[in-house]
């Protein structure tokens, strides 16, 4: 193959050269996609016909002809893009400069996940996600980090005591984007995301094999600074803030212990049962961050448990919410930039799945994987901690955004998923 292959888009076979299930055909060192009319999934199976492309070993694609719309192209393209050609496409159409300016936030989204725990600590996260929003935003945005006993100090104690026992200190980063410069401006939505740089479980420890994906587990924190890269980008003009709950998850004699109680700034206590279900305890720090701003609207996203990646396979983000007209917003924003989501079980109720003699609630429940309806019972959890009893809340467990093997879809490492589906939102 030449250095940039060129990609057309076919409305027939041929009768010789075609692979995989005539997804595709090299002609001249060219490569031609045809998708059968009548499939039930046509961007799937563009998207895995840019797999097949991976495979060939192309370094760098470009959409040729005027067939392709800009869904079919990016479709393509998240398939194709891969550890160190994340940018590797050349669109075309009317819509180019949009999908290349999409494609470079998803690919700096990925990369952030991918990076290695060594490259990647709470300082570290949030000083790259600084840099890149101020590259986009310029005085748009101002910043605070509080980190380390600072935390203790402002009472954000579930991301100071999962963090405690690193050498790398936690941190909360707030990033105000207010395009009108008024102090005063109201914020329209906030965005809070899990930013644990590297999880080992605690004393509740991992696996070797559970672990070694751990440097995923910052992937919340990756798709919400994308999708207010994405909002910016195409001309946001709301106040918007940012929390990312940065942390890492390890073991010391300074670390925090099963049956240790911690105490939120909204009174509430939790008792810890599971030092391996942290992001929910970090996250409720974000969310009380964020409910203070008054914002009507508040979307946090996580890898935060097993039982969603059980419930959807690892194809969807799992969706909770308390407030059914923003779950339908949420599902039809995914629908819109055909971004899979499935809506999974939650009732105020959820609240007292985790029970506690010695506190309000604990984090989890003391048996593997927390028991029955896990992913529900972390969403009530969280629920505790956001105002107007839920109304205007989004919990995104983002069971597909990140996949340890290659498969049919998407390379090995992060996907980005749900970075656009939030963007929509905010916008």
């Amino acid at each position: 193959m030449t250095t940039t292959t060129s990609i057309f888009l076919s409305n027939e076979t041929h009768s010789t050269g075609w692979q995989s299930n005539n997804l595709v055909q090299i002609i001249d060192e060219q490569v031609h996609i045809y998708v059968e009319p009548d499939s039930l999934y046509p961007l799937r199976d563009l998207q895995r016909a840019g797999r097949k492309v991976d495979g060939l070993g192309v370094k760098h694609i470009n959409f040729v002809g005027d067939n392709w719309s800009a869904e079919q192209q990016w479709a393509v393209a998240l398939g194709f893009t891969s550890v160190g050609k994340l940018t590797s496409v050349d669109f075309c159409g009317d819509q180019q400069a949009e999908l290349t300016k999409k494609l470079a936030v998803y690919a700096w989204a990925r990369d952030l996940t991918n990076q290695t725990p060594a490259e990647l600590y709470p300082a570290s996260i949030a000083e790259k996600t600084i840099n890149y929003l101020s590259e986009l935003a310029g005085d748009k945005i101002t910043t605070v980090v509080t980190s380390g006993e600072a935390l203790v100090e402002q009472g954000w104690l579930g991301i100071y005591n999962v963090g405690k026992a690193s050498i790398n200190p936690p941190c909360l980063l707030e990033v105000d984007y207010n395009p009108s410069g008024d102090a005063n401006a109201p914020v329209a939505a906030c965005l809070v995301g899990k930013g644990i740089t590297f999880d080992s479980g605690g004393y509740s420890i991992k696996s070797n094999a559970g672990m070694f994906d751990m440097k995923c587990d910052m992937g919340g924190a990756a798709v919400v600074a994308g999708a207010l890269a994405i909002a910016i980008e195409s001309g946001l003009e709301k106040r918007v803030k940012l929390f990312l709950c940065c942390a890492e998850n390890m073991i010391s004699g300074h670390a925090y212990k099963l049956g240790d109680v911690i105490r939120y700034k909204n009174g509430v206590t939790m008792e810890v049962a599971n030092t391996d279900a942290e992001g929910r305890i970090v996250l409720a720090d974000g969310l009380l961050a964020a409910g203070e701003t008054g914002a009507p609207l508040i979307i946090d996203a996580a890898t935060l448990t097993g039982a969603a990646v059980s419930a959807t396979g690892g194809d969807y983000t799992a969706l909770f919410a308390l407030d059914q007209q923003a779950a339908d917003q949420a599902i039809a924003a995914a629908k819109q930039v055909n971004e899979p989501i499935w809506q999974l079980p939650l009732e105020q109720w959820h609240q007292s799945k985790c029970p506690s003699a010695f506190a309000d609630t604990a984090n989890s429940r003391p048996i593997p994987g927390g028991g029955p309806g896990g992913a529900s019972n972390a969403a009530g959890f969280l629920s505790r901690f956001v105002p107007n009893q839920g109304k205007g809340w989004l919990h995104f467990d983002i069971a597909a955004a990140y996949n340890g093997k290659a498969n049919e879809c998407w390379a090995v490492g992060a996907t980005g998923i749900s970075i656009e589906t939030i963007a929509t939102l905010i916008r």
